[in-house]
């Protein structure tokens, strides 16, 4: 569990990274940046470096790999049989997913008696949280099969660069976590070990970042047409308790619906499912969450709520 981490909202429009480093980080010493998520992307970053006005060393993580794939042709096989591999285990949790979140959701717009309908809901709910959990379990095991077997740590050009990255981020005082492709930014940081390997200094993240510091990663955009359910991708690094960030949620969810907020807050409490919009922060001091005023959860019986400090 990380010591002490900011979670931003998207800094495409409103960045406020700066002022975050300044509340964990004051002076000029030098951050890192992980920018993998943004994939081909990931060397752009004078925006971010122009925003600061600190040293910057980017990780380029997802260079790395590239660079370890031209070296390492059978770790890049396996690693895409694995990305075929997650892919389907995906659509198939999807596929019963489909049937308990309409059970769930026509449950709590069922008008009746509450004493009747109230246990059925609970246990409709229950359900859905214990599909969630055995997804998230057949992931793991899917990924701890894909270690046993091609053991990427062990291999050299992997190793040689947790070494380079191990000396750089020796030099800096924050690591700041960019969003993109969640996926890619979460398999990539897990390849280098680079939350271990950054020990307990301070962590501040937005987007994607954000998602991949919590327990679990949970998809979600049921503001398009299709209307499909939210769904959990698999464990993130659990370096944050308690809190599933909704990055764009104002955007990607139907808050209008209180039914849809009700089942999305339900279906993940205790953890509180925190909307990361423009200029929203909250900050983790080890112990607890507080929030910059304008902050908002999604709660229980459907509506929203300024997440307290």
């Amino acid at each position: 569990m990380l010591a002490r981490a900011i979670l931003l909202g998207p800094q495409r429009h409103v960045p406020t990274v700066a002022p975050a480093l300044a509340r964990l980080l004051p002076g000029r010493a030098a951050v890192a940046l992980a920018s993998a998520g943004w994939e081909e992307r990931e060397g752009e970053d004078g925006e971010f470096r122009d925003h600061v006005q600190r040293p910057v060393h980017n990780l380029e993580l997802w260079t790395r790999v590239e660079r370890i794939f031209e070296r390492d042709p059978e770790l890049l096989l396996a690693m895409r049989q694995r990305h075929d591999t997650l892919r389907r285990a995906q659509e198939l949790y999807r596929l019963r997913l489909q049937g308990l979140v309409a059970a769930a959701t026509a449950l709590l717009s069922a008008n009746g008696d509450k004493h009747l309908l109230e246990p059925e809901r609970a246990s409709a709910l229950a359900m859905l949280a214990l599909l969630d959990r055995d997804h998230v379990a057949r992931i793991a095991g899917l990924h701890a099969e894909f270690a046993a077997r091609w053991r990427p740590a062990e291999r050299d050009e992997v190793q040689r660069h947790r070494r380079e990255l191990s000396a750089i981020l020796q030099d800096c005082g924050c690591l700041c976590i960019a969003g993109g492709h969640v996926g890619v930014l979460l398999h990539r940081l897990a390849l280098f070990d680079v939350l271990s390997a950054f020990g307990d200094r301070p962590v501040i993240a937005w987007s994607a970042g954000a998602m991949v510091l919590a327990e679990r990663i949970v998809l979600y955009d049921d503001d398009g047409s299709a209307g499909a359910p939210a769904e959990v991708m698999e464990a993130g690094f659990g370096a944050l308790p308690g809190i599933v960030p909704l990055p764009h949620g104002r955007k990607r969810l139907r808050l209008h619906d209180a039914v849809n907020v009700q089942l999305f807050a339900r279906r993940f409490a205790p953890a509180v499912c925190a909307l990361l919009g423009d200029g929203d922060r909250l900050d983790w001091d080890g112990r607890r969450w507080s929030a910059q005023p304008g902050a908002q959860r999604l709660t229980a019986d459907g509506a929203l709520a300024e997440i307290a400090s």
